[in-house]
């Protein structure tokens, strides 16, 4: 019997986002900085300064919108 496979598109953008965040982590931390407090940085101001340009992570990280971050984190954190 074939059953019909249900794609959530939030759910696959959302992992994306999780994916990319952590190369962002890797690769502020690779450049010796602390990535919690850059990406704090980054998401309470907006300000790209924040992230490294090392391994494209300021450019990974300008795909998204910062809220679009914020629900990724917290419905991770959620286990949504």
């Amino acid at each position: 019997m074939d059953n019909t496979s249900i794609f959530d598109v939030k759910e696959l953008r959302q992992e994306l986002i999780l994916i990319n965040l952590n190369e962002i982590i890797e690769a502020i931390e690779a450049r010796g900085y602390n990535a919690t407090n850059q990406l704090v940085g980054f998401l309470l101001t907006g300000d790209e300064k924040y992230i490294t340009s090392y391994n494209n992570a300021r450019k990974k990280i300008q795909k998204y919108d910062r809220s679009e971050i914020l629900m990724a984190i917290i419905n991770a954190y959620l286990g949504r």
